[in-house]
């Protein structure tokens, strides 16, 4: 809130058992949601609060899935837009707004438009970051926290997906050297690659 928030609801989901697992890191809810928990979390909280746009990031550092966003518009039944590095309003010439959104491609940018209600995913690039100055983290303390439990809004927080099993990939042979194109042809021909 520091960073220019008015207020802020911290919603609280505990450590409850999830179904698959006897224990530990299979059975444990461990403080932690899946993103279709969270999707559905969010989807609440953005009904709650009548809002018409949702800017979330693109992946989360604990599991990298890349999934909450594109699931939450599904849960709303609104327009989505990912991994936006520029979000610009325009007006649509009815009284409302369309949203245009760019985001880099392999191939260069690809740009989208559409009416709000949307759920734009952005990327790195979309804004600079801003650090918080200690006056601001002052005026904080005084900007109203809500804290609410999971349970307020009737979400299911347990595990569908449990970790089966992570390993490495296998280890690649090594490549070989030519010395000029004959050769790189020549070991291709015995490859069987042409």
């Amino acid at each position: 809130m520091a960073m220019g928030a008015d207020r802020a609801i911290h919603v609280e989901i505990g450590s409850a058992k999830a179904g698959g697992g006897e224990g530990g890191a299979e059975g444990e809810q461990g403080g932690e949601l899946e993103p279709l928990g969270v999707a559905k979390l969010l989807a609440k909280v953005v009904e709650a609060e009548g809002r018409n746009m949702v800017i979330l990031g693109k992946q989360s550092i604990d599991d990298d899935s890349n999934q909450t966003g594109q699931m939450l518009a599904g849960l709303l039944g609104w327009g989505q837009a990912t991994q936006a590095s520029e979000i610009v309003f325009e007006e649509d010439g009815q009284g409302g707004w369309k949203v245009r959104v760019t985001k880099e491609v392999d191939g260069g940018v690809e740009t989208v438009r559409s009416p709000l209600p949307m759920v734009v995913t952005t990327d790195l690039r979309l804004n600079e970051p801003r650090y918080a100055s200690l006056p601001n983290i002052m005026k904080a303390k005084k900007k109203k926290l809500e804290k609410k439990a999971l349970a307020d809004y009737g979400v299911d927080g347990g595990r569908r997906l449990r970790v089966v099993k992570v390993e490495e990939p296998p280890p690649r042979k090594g490549g070989g050297k030519v010395e000029d194109v004959d050769g790189m042809i020549s070991k291709l021909k015995e490859l069987g690659a042409i």
